[in-house]
């Protein structure tokens, strides 16, 4: 009797970590994409699952799956407790010789773009038996109920109870830029009010209001609305609105190593550069209150021994 409560709990287990896929995800299809577990065998689990706690944990239409209210409570409950297991199976493995195991970084498009092609490659280099997946996304994300062991954020978007590691560059710069075509035919702005009378092109994150464009010189801030006929989201959008740029719609204000390969090629000129906004780099967050899974662990030390051979010495947390 007692095996037999045994295989129970275990199936329990099986159907639990399909509805996590599957709430990760946001849906069968992709889900079973992304494990290689077919939807109907998901599908089949969470049914199981639905029955035995008596409610619905998704609502199912053709075209969408969507969590209900107790398929959120669930999620959050478990995908830590989940975690927490699969970090310690990690442990074990690396305890065998050398560190295995997989790594989830959640991070926006800017990071995957611009910090970390100089800091994926050599780590996996060095760390053959980890499997390294990247996240992007421009939300603003609890990285541990997202399924992710830590993220890339810049400073103002630290969650609380987070340990943070500078990675990356230390400071950057929004930059103006434009087409000299463009400029030929409005003219070029000399301080930024005079961006009111120019068509600029615009970017969002999903769900909120456009941000407005900030300049600075000699303590002297200046923060304006720009209007323009081209919207973008910012991360999957970002490279429209420059190429955009490039053809003569508008002006561009974006990150400086966003457009650097535009200004060295001339297709942008940057414009009243000494008005451009300067703040930090961003930084490697995760979280302060649970066991640090061994490829994490390799991760944070990789980047900690990059910060000291650029001479940074900034490395904080653990």
């Amino acid at each position: 009797m007692a095996t037999g409560v045994g295989r129970a709990r275990v199936a329990d287990l099986t159907d639990l970590n399909a509805f996590l896929l599957v709430a990760r995800s946001q849906g069968f299809r992709q889900a079973a994409r992304e494990t290689g577990i077919s939807s109907s065998a998901l599908s089949d689990a969470v049914k199981r699952l639905e029955d035995e706690l008596g409610v619905r944990l998704f609502n199912r239409t053709t075209r969408s799956v969507l969590m209900t209210d107790a398929g959120r409570l669930l999620m959050e409950r478990t995908a830590p407790a989940f975690a927490e297991v699969a970090s310690a199976l990690n442990e074990v493995k690396s305890s065998r010789g050398r560190t295995s195991g997989e790594l989830r970084l959640n991070v926006p498009m800017s990071a995957a773009k611009l910090v970390l092609p100089a800091i994926v490659p050599p780590f996996l280099a060095a760390y053959p038996d980890i499997s390294l997946e990247i996240v992007t996304d421009e939300n603003f994300v609890d990285i541990i109920k997202s399924g992710c062991d830590a993220g890339i954020r810049y400073d103002e978007r630290l969650e609380q109870d987070m340990l943070a590691l500078p990675i990356g560059p230390r400071q950057q710069r929004f930059a103006l830029a434009a087409s000299p075509d463009y400029l030929a035919r409005r003219g070029m702005p000399q301080h930024p009010q005079d961006l009111l009378l120019h068509d600029c092109i615009l970017g969002r994150f999903s769900g909120r209001a456009i941000p407005p464009w900030e300049f600075e010189r000699n303590g002297e801030e200046v923060v304006i609305n720009p209007k323009g006929n081209l919207i973008v989201q910012f991360g999957g959008g970002t490279d429209l609105g420059i190429d955009a740029a490039v053809a003569g719609c508008g002006m561009s204000y974006i990150f400086e190593d966003w457009l650097k390969p535009h200004f060295d090629r001339g297709d942008l000129v940057p414009v009243m550069e000494d008005w451009w906004l300067r703040f930090p780099g961003p930084f490697l967050y995760y979280s302060g209150r649970r066991l640090v899974p061994a490829p994490l662990r390799a991760f944070i030390d990789f980047v900690r021994q990059m910060n000291r051979d650029a001479g940074k010495g900034l490395g904080a947390g653990l």
